[in-house]
Order: C-alpha cells, then sequence, then structure tokens
C-alpha cells in the first residue's frame, strides 16, 4: 500500500487550529472525533490489506526458494547415480578393460588416418583456397567465394590446431618445429582472407547504400560463426581451468578450434576505424569553417540513418546491430568534441559553434528514435556552463587586453609628453588618437558576441564592457591626478611638458564629451549612444531595462564628471604654476600697489584665446565656471597668505576689494552664458568684507551667524583665520563666534563653495 503523502494528509485533516477559531466551533468536536475516527479505520484497513499481501508475496518467494533447493539436490542425486552405474558397469561386464583397450586403439587408428590423410590433402586444400581469394581479388565488392573460402580455411585451422596440440601434447619439440614449418603457408592465407573481410567491414555502409544485401548476409554469417567459435573455445577454457580432469575425459570438449580469434571484435572495430576516419576529415573542415558543422556532420546521422532503415534486418538481431552503431557513433562524437573543448587553443568561434551542436546533435539523435537517456553520456560531459563561462572568458579576455593595450599606450604617450601623440578632429578640436579604436573594438566584439543567438552569453559579456569601461574612467582619473601633481608640489613650475600635459586635459575631456554627445536634430549620436543600440537589439528586454539601462546612466554620468574633472585639474595646474606667485601676494601690503587680479585675469585671457577652438563647445562654459570659482576660492584662502594683516582705519582695503571683484567681473561678463551664476557666487567677497569691516563683539557674531545661515557648510576655522587678519583681534570674538557655532543649527543643503574654503 502507498504510503499517504503530507499533502494528502493535509488535505484530509485540516489542522484543528484552521477549524477551532471560535467559541461556537466547540460544538463540532464530536463531528470531527467521529470523522478522525472513520478515517482511521479506512487507514487501518488499507495497512492490513497491504501486510496480507507483503506476506503472501514473502511467503512465494520462500516457497521458490525450497523447490531450488529441492531441484539442485535431485540433480546432486542423479549424477551421483550416474556416476555409480558407470563404475558398476565396468565390474559387471566380463573383460571390460581388453574392450576398452581395444576401442581406444581403434579410435587412435581412426585419428591417425584422419591425421595422415589431412597432412596429405594439406597442400592441395591451400593452393584451391589460394586460387578463391585471386578469384574474389577481382571482385572485391562482390566476393562470391566468401563462404568457400571461410569453410575451408575453418576446416585447416582446425586441423592445424588439433595437430599442434597433440604433438605439444606429446611433448616432442623436434615434431613440433616439423609442423609448425610445414604449416606456415596457412598464416599468410589467413591474413589474405582477412584483408577480405576487413575490407568489406570497412566498407559496411557503402555496400547497404549500393543495395548490396547479399554481401552484407555473407560478412554477418562469417563474423557469426566465429563469434560461436570464440564462444566454444572460451568455453572450454573455462572447463579446463575448473575441471581439467572432468574435461580430459570427454572427447567432444577436445575436439574444434583451439583459439579465440576475435572476429567480432574485430567487426566492432572496423566500424569504429571507418567512422575515425571521417571524423578526422570533419575535424579539418571545422577548423575551416565553424559555422558548417551541421553540413560536416551529415555523414554522422546518414550513417546511423542507414544502420537503422537499411542494415537490421541483415544483421544476426542478437547483435542489436543499430544499438551498437549507435554507442560506437555516439562514444567517437563524445570523445570528439571533449578533444576540441579540452584543447586551450581552440578559438573561441569554434567552441561557440560547438557549444551550438550540442542541442541540434541531440534534435537529430530523437528523430533517429534516440533520447538523451537513451545515450550513455552526454557528448559535452554536462560542462555547457563552464564553457559558456569559458567562450565569455575568451570575448572578454580580448576586450580586457584591447583596453589595457589602448591604456598603456596613452599612458606611455602622456607620461612620456611624446610630441604628435594627440590628433585633432575635422571641427578642430583636440582628441585621443585611441578613442575610436577602442570603440570600434567593442562594436567589433559585441557583433562576435552576437553570432552565439543566445542573450544569456551576450549579457555575461556585456557586464564585462560595463566594468571594463568604468575601469578606463577610473583609470584615467588616476593617471591625470599623477600627472597633475607633479606640477601642483613646489617646485612644479620648474618642470617641463606643461603644454602638452595641458593639452592631455583638453583632449581627454573632449573624448568624454564626444563619448555622450548626441545631437538628435543632425542625427549625429555620440558613442555611448551608438553603443546602447548595437546592444539593446541583441539581449533580453528584461536585461535592458534592469541592468543595461542603470549601466549606461552610470558610464554616461561618469563620462560628465570625468570631463569636470579634466577642467578642474587643467585649471588648478593654471594656478599651481603661472598663478602661483600672483595669489600669494594677495592681501599683502604689495597688493594694495599691485595689479594681481589684473594678471591673473590676463592669464585667463591667454588661455581662453589659445585652448578655446581645440575644447568642445559645450565645455567652454565649464572652463569659465572652473576658472571662476577656483579663483573664488584661492582668492578667499588667500587670508592665510604670510604677512596678511588687514588696517582697519589706514588700509584701503575695501577699495581694493571692490576694484578686484570689477576687474574679474570685467573678464567674466565676455562669457554671458555663465557670468550671471559666477557674479552671485562672488558675493562671498562681500561676506568677507563684513567680517573684517562688523565692530568688535556682537556685531562680529551677528554677521558670523547671518554667515553661516545663508552659507550652511561655511568653516569655522576660515572666519577665524579672516579674524585673525583684523588688526584689532582679540582672543573674545573667536570665543563668541566658536560658542554661537555650538548653539547654532542650520538647514544642510547643496554644498557650496565655503566648503572648499577651510
Amino acid at each position: 500500500m502507498a504510503p499517504v503523502g503530507d499533502a494528502d494528509r493535509t488535505v484530509a485533516m485540516p489542522r484543528l487550529e484552521d477549524i477551532l477559531r471560535h467559541p461556537e466551533d466547540l460544538d463540532k468536536i464530536n463531528g470531527l472525533k467521529a470523522e478522525y475516527t472513520r478515517k482511521k479505520a479506512a487507514v487501518d484497513a488499507q495497512l492490513r490489506e497491504g501486510l496480507r499481501d507483503q506476506l503472501a508475496s514473502v511467503q512465494r518467494s520462500l516457497g521458490a526458494l525450497t523447490e531450488g533447493q529441492r531441484q539442485v539436490s535431485k540433480t546432486r542425486d542423479e549424477l551421483q547415480g550416474i556416476d555409480r552405474l558407470c563404475a558398476e558397469s565396468q565390474n559387471s561386464v566380463d573383460d571390460f578393460s581388453r574392450i576398452d583397450y581395444l576401442a581406444k586403439i581403434q579410435r587412435n587408428f581412426e585419428a591417425t588416418l584422419t591425421m595422415k590423410k589431412g597432412l596429405e590433402n594439406f597442400s592441395t586444400d591451400l593452393a584451391e583456397i589460394e586460387e578463391l581469394l585471386r578469384e574474389d581479388d577481382e571482385e572485391l565488392e562482390d566476393q562470391p567465394n566468401l563462404l568457400r573460402v571461410h569453410m575451408r580455411i575453418s576446416r585447416l585451422r582446425d586441423f592445424r590446431d588439433e595437430a599442434m596440440d597433440q604433438v605439444r601434447r606429446a611433448q616432442d619439440p623436434s615434431n613440433e618445429a616439423t609442423l609448425e614449418e610445414y604449416f606456415q603457408g596457412l598464416d599468410s592465407v589467413i591474413d589474405w582472407f582477412d584483408d577480405h573481410l576487413g575490407t568489406l567491414c570497412m566498407n559496411l555502409i557503402p555496400l547497404v547504400q549500393s543495395d548490396n544485401p547479399g554481401m552484407v548476409v555473407r560478412l554477418a554469417i562469417v563474423v557469426m560463426n566465429e563469434e560461436k567459435n570464440d564462444e566454444t573455445v572460451r568455453a572450454l577454457q573455462e572447463a579446463q581451468k575448473d575441471h581439467q580432469d572432468l574435461a580430459g575425459r570427454f572427447k567432444s570438449m577436445n575436439v574444434g578450434p583451439k583459439t579465440v580469434r576475435g572476429y567480432k571484435e574485430k567487426f566492432i572495430q572496423a566500424i569504429e576505424f571507418y567512422a575515425q576516419n571521417q571524423f578526422e576529415e570533419t575535424k579539418e573542415e571545422f577548423f575551416g569553417d565553424p559555422e558548417g558543422l551541421d553540413k560536416s556532420f551529415r555523414w554522422f546521422f546518414n550513417d546511423l540513418f542507414v544502420v537503422q532503415q537499411g542494415m537490421q534486418s541483415l544483421i544476426p538481431k542478437k547483435w542489436k546491430i543499430f544499438k551498437t552503431y549507435t554507442d560506437i557513433y555516439h562514444r567517437m562524437m563524445h570523445d570528439f568534441v571533449i578533444g576540441l573543448v579540452d584543447d586551450p587553443e581552440l578559438p573561441a568561434d569554434n567552441l561557440l559553434a560547438i557549444l551550438h551542436w550540442r542541442e541540434r546533435y541531440y534534435k537529430k539523435m530523437k528523430k533517429l528514435g534516440w533520447k538523451p537517456s537513451d545515450l550513455e553520456f552526454d557528448i559535452l560531459d554536462n560542462r555547457e556552463p563552464d564553457l559558456i563561462r569559458r567562450w565569455q572568458n575568451v570575448i572578454i579576455n580580448a576586450v580586457e587586453e584591447w583596453m589595457d593595450r589602448i591604456m598603456e599606450t596613452d599612458r606611455k604617450a602622456l607620461t612620456g609628453r611624446i610630441p604628435d601623440s594627440l590628433e585633432t578632429t575635422s571641427e578642430g578640436y583636440f582628441r585621443t588618437r585611441t578613442l575610436a579604436d577602442m570603440w570600434r573594438m567593442l562594436h567589433e566584439q559585441i557583433t562576435a558576441s552576437s553570432s552565439s543567438s543566445r542573450p544569456d552569453l551576450l549579457e555575461g559579456i556585456m557586464d564585462a564592457m560595463f566594468r571594463v569601461l568604468k575601469t578606463r574612467q577610473t583609470a584615467w582619473q588616476t593617471l591625470i591626478e599623477e600627472e597633475c601633481a607633479k606640477y601642483k608640489a613646489p617646485g612644479g613650475d620648474q618642470l617641463d611638458g606643461l603644454q602638452l600635459l595641458q593639452d592631455w586635459l583638453v583632449a581627454v575631456a573632449n573624448d568624454q564629451i564626444a563619448c555622450i554627445d548626441d545631437n538628435e536634430e543632425t542625427g549625429q549620436f555620440g558613442h555611448l549612444t551608438r553603443f546602447r543600440r548595437d546592444i539593446e537589439q541583441y539581449v533580453d528586454p528584461n536585461y535592458m531595462t534592469s541592468r543595461a539601462v542603470p549601466e549606461l546612466d552610470s558610464l554616461r554620468d561618469g563620462y560628465v564628471d570625468l570631463s569636470t574633472y579634466c577642467l578642474s585639474q587643467f585649471v588648478d595646474v593654471i594656478f599651481s604654476v603661472d598663478l602661483r606667485a600672483a595669489i600669494s601676494e594677495l592681501f599683502s601690503q604689495k597688493w594694495y600697489g599691485d595689479f594681481a587680479v589684473k594678471r591673473i585675469t590676463s592669464t585667463f585671457d591667454d588661455y581662453m584665446a589659445d585652448y578655446s577652438p581645440v575644447l568642445h563647445p559645450s565645455l567652454s562654459d565649464i572652463l569659465v565656471e572652473e576658472l571662476a570659482d577656483e579663483l573664488l576660492v584661492r582668492y578667499l584662502s588667500s587670508v592665510r597668505n604670510r604677512g596678511v594683516k588687514f588696517r582697519r582705519h589706514s588700509d584701503p582695503y575695501t577699495d581694493k576689494f571692490k576694484d578686484d571683484v570689477l576687474t574679474v567681473f570685467g573678464f567674466f561678463e565676455k562669457y554671458p552664458d555663465s557670468f550671471a551664476p559666477i557674479k552671485q557666487k562672488w558675493r562671498l567677497v562681500d561676506w568677507l568684507v563684513r567680517l573684517l569691516e562688523a565692530e568688535k563683539g556682537p556685531p562680529v557674531v551677528t554677521i558670523y551667524e547671518d554667515f553661516k545661515t545663508e552659507y550652511w557648510d561655511l568653516q569655522l576655522s576660515w572666519v577665524e583665520t579672516v579674524l585673525r587678519t583684523r588688526d584689532d583681534f582679540e582672543r573674545s570674538m573667536v570665543t563668541a563666534v566658536k560658542a554661537k557655532a555650538a548653539e547654532l543649527s542650520v538647514e544642510r543643503g547643496t554644498e557650496t563653495l565655503m566648503s572648499r574654503i577651510r
């Protein structure tokens, strides 16, 4: 009886807590008890019935075992009776020993005559066989004498084996050597016959295809007879090994073939050899044309179809010839495919073709009537996931190697300040030479990957491409930071190659815009948009929505950030090299009689004149804002310059601040698209003046509070520095400001420039 499953119990017997939820449900208890009692009785009845069936089965098995033991005992008793009758008969017959002796003499005499006749006719018989073989040489595709030759060779072989066996038992080495020499000609005839037979075995499929069933049947008869002889020899060898004395008493066990000839095994080997030759040809074609695997293996399924339709009726059924051929061909297909995929030098296209081949192979085998479960093993050893990853890695490694080489080329060109390492676009913008090559390589790899016709394969490769593109962004930022740091350090203004570095910063910034510069009106799109269109036609829509689009958006943001970073470093280098001296003079006594800010804006003018034509137009405003922001940060931070001291009643610093701001505005108003936000940011100078002008005590604290309220990220350390530059500075001013800062709570918002001024 089948056990009652958990699901059945759940349906048949609901949980009590699901039934008895309310007080009035207590009235159901008696009914439930009766229901459970009824179901328990039904289950008990089923268990009893199952137990009776099991007991009956055990009793039948015990009865069969008892009957078997009885039959064995009966057979043993009968054999003992036969042996006893044989012994008694010898005693009951007068002169039995003499009769037995005379019978042996007669048998030996007859055997001697037979042996003599065989030796006398051996050469003649051998010559006749050779003549028959020569006739068959003229008709190898038909071989009319095949069965006669086989029969006569078999007789001669049996005769030779018997003769040699008798000589060996007589332990007469001289006669043994003589007989071996006498029978020597038989070996060459056997080899000749085996060549004929081997030719037929190697052409078994073509024989069926050419509608020559008679030849196939004769071949099967020969192999079948040899198979029977081999079975007899093996049985005799086993009997002689286990019962040497008994085997020697029976003449029938000592007459006939003495050696295993293995024609059935050779027949099977011929099937393998025939297929192996075609596998080798297919392998050569496969390396030349991976996509033509279906065509190259057409012979494989044609052969199996021929066996299925035309050979099974010609071959002994017990051979199960279709199953034999299928098992051999399937194993060889497995070895062929595994041998290829284990080759570390196998090209990616060939590996992909093998992955596609597996599915098509099993579809074709199904048409021949074989399910995957009928076949002994998977042709890929169930390694498909590993091979998919391996194929992906081939593409991924190629992409990574390309990216590494491109980055290394750019690194050497930048760090070595190699002249002419940049190029100019048709619009006149600076551009790195490797950008177009990088995106072309990615496009080619996507196209190559799409040939897999498998979105899952392509998705893994897309993930890797997103990763290497982000890595390239990071690598650029790191490299630029390292190169620019050389000029920002003390003594950096003495280094050569500054202009080429600045050219590179502009080129890299332009590259990033080229990646994302889309123009719907002209139909010109950036590299990233074209990259997106490349992949979305191949990958699954779910992958595109859930993973690709966020990655593409992240890359787009990264290009914007990197472009801005290049320009900010460009500006940093200008201030570190060209404007270092001018910035260091701000707010000092020399500042009042000098025009440091004017020199700064003149430097800006020169740079904008030099680089505006080679900078992408969309970056011009960003560069202007970076110049304005960096100047403002450096300007306000100059309160930390050595010797800064504002004399409130004698120095005209207020007028100087105004003159500086007007000079700055005079430069930046040439860029109207950026001037408004720049003008708004430079209001910070007014806060600096107010901190310097405020009277000591509460007015300073009030100015700080208002300043902090408007600019939440105002740094207290900078305020303290400003206050210390006043000629009337007292420590109580800082103490009061710190006390107000401790109790002041302002709402955090978007970062302002004050976060950069410490």
